[in-house]
């Protein structure tokens, strides 16, 4: 895990994941956290490698990993998106695996 870029968000999918596939061949999950910050709700995208991700909408999650900006071509214009980059997707309800990973993020941020 990175030491100088880490990200810990709790919140809800708004959206079941969105499985996309790369010119490169590999896939890339997409999902939608809302989560609040300062008592209002704003929406997070997170972005997992692969496929494997196993929640659906409605679903509170831990997410732990690291935040980038990526830029993109779309109809003839430069854009950008900032998103955090999941290392970990985790239903709240499997505590001791939440637990671990909080743990992980921490040891992550003594560490730098």
């Amino acid at each position: 895990m990175e030491t100088n870029n880490v990200v810990l968000l709790r919140g809800t999918l708004t959206n079941d994941p969105l499985v996309r596939v790369l010119a490169s061949g590999d896939s890339v999950t997409q999902i939608e956290l809302s989560t609040e910050v300062d008592g209002r709700t704003v929406s997070v995208p997170v972005s997992v490698a692969g496929d494997g991700v196993t929640v659906v909408a409605g679903d509170t999650v831990v997410v732990a990993g690291h935040v980038r900006r990526r830029f993109f071509r779309a109809g003839g214009v430069t854009q950008s998106r900032t998103e955090v980059v999941a290392a970990d997707v985790i239903k709240t309800t499997r505590r001791r695996t939440v637990e671990r990973t909080i743990a992980s993020v921490r040891a992550a941020l003594d560490a730098a």
